[in-house]
């Protein structure tokens, strides 16, 4: 299955002199397009011995800093990225014909952050990140549920569900920030921002 991409250009000479003042560009044309959850990126992280693993994450913020998710830190990728911080995501956007790719350093955010955050989240939310001990072994659909409902009659809606503390936010520091954008004939443009030394410099890619 092929498919012919018709879209406008990426100059060098065009994009924001920063990675993430030319994402926030991007992401807002992909908010206005109307895609459904932009947000929504593959986080792949590799374990001690290099094993990758991937899964979709939703953003839930972005700065100056870099790109900001929350997770379970006992999870998979919490644990994978304790042992190794160094990690991808991918922001694929297909309909537009887009994808953004960064490389970069994962740390954890700071405990009031990840309160702010927590106590933003819908109530049922809250109790889902105490209830599920993500990624591990459980032997039914019933015992998830029996927790949540447990915790549900523990913190009724209404009352304050307190922040577990194997849960929080990790801040993705990048290193390098591609954005790719579909051309007709596979002569696509690829334009890489990386980090010289403070300074953002930004490399064109064969495609």
């Amino acid at each position: 299955m092929r498919k012919q991409y018709r879209t406008d250009g990426l100059d060098e000479h065009e994009v924001a002199p920063g990675p993430m003042a030319q994402f926030d560009l991007w992401f807002a044309a992909a908010t206005a397009a109307g895609l459904h959850e932009p947000n929504a990126m593959v986080v792949s992280t590799a374990d001690a011995d290099g094993r990758p693993s991937s899964r979709t994450v939703l953003l839930k913020g972005y700065d100056e800093r870099g790109f900001v998710f929350y997770t379970n830190y006992e999870s998979r990728k919490g644990r994978e990225i304790g042992a190794n911080p160094y990690v991808s995501l991918l922001f694929p956007w297909h309909p537009i014909a887009r994808q953004v790719i960064v490389t970069g350093r994962a740390e954890r955010v700071g405990r009031d952050e990840t309160a702010a955050y927590f106590r933003s989240r819908p109530h049922g939310s809250q109790l889902g990140a105490w209830a599920s001990a993500q990624s591990s072994v459980i032997g039914s659909r019933e015992e998830l549920e029996g927790a949540y409902e447990e915790l549900a009659a523990r913190y009724p809606e209404g009352g304050q569900v307190p922040v577990p503390l194997h849960w929080g936010g990790f801040l993705v520091v990048p290193e390098a920030v591609e954005f790719w954008q579909g051309r007709e004939n596979r002569l696509h443009d690829r334009l890489r921002y990386v980090d010289e030394g403070g300074v953002w410099g930004v490399q064109r890619l064969s495609p």
